[in-house]
């Protein structure tokens, strides 16, 4: 099986959906996030492994907490994702902090920062020439 064939993305997305259900629901370590969400999943072509991408929305403290306790509960997640899914090898896994959500909202708000001082220089214009803003209300008193 190649890579990027058909049957791999298939497999991605069965294996994403059964981890994603298995961790919010069938995980009762008091370590693990409830604000963890499964990402992504990248299976090998050859079944042998599996690299899942996790988001944990919280502090550094609870994102390390919860790495810590997802490995530590792998080979029950490995043995329910055998159960659920009927595939010749049941992937080794491996769980990786996906970090792009937080740096997504930072460069967000690096770009509001950036373009707040245009939308205040419109507002100034605005309110010079007695037009409404954006808001709808009228500059003028």
């Amino acid at each position: 099986m190649r890579k990027g064939s058909i049957k791999n993305v298939r497999i991605n997305s069965e294996v994403l959906k059964e981890l994603s259900q298995i961790i919010a629901y069938e995980v009762k370590d008091p370590r693990i996030n409830p604000f963890t969400s499964v990402m992504d999943v990248y299976v090998a072509p050859d079944l042998k492994t599996c690299k899942v991408y996790v988001s944990v929305m919280g502090s550094d403290e609870d994102k390390e907490n919860t790495m810590t306790g997802l490995n530590s509960a792998k080979g029950m997640i490995r043995s329910l994702l055998a159960k659920r899914m009927n595939m010749r090898n049941t992937p080794e896994i491996t769980f990786i902090l996906d970090e792009s959500i937080e740096k997504g909202i930072e460069m967000m708000k690096f770009i509001d920062e950036v373009n707040a001082p245009l939308h205040e220089k419109e507002r100034l214009e605005a309110s010079e020439n007695g037009e409404e803003t954006e808001d709808g209300e009228d500059t003028e008193e």
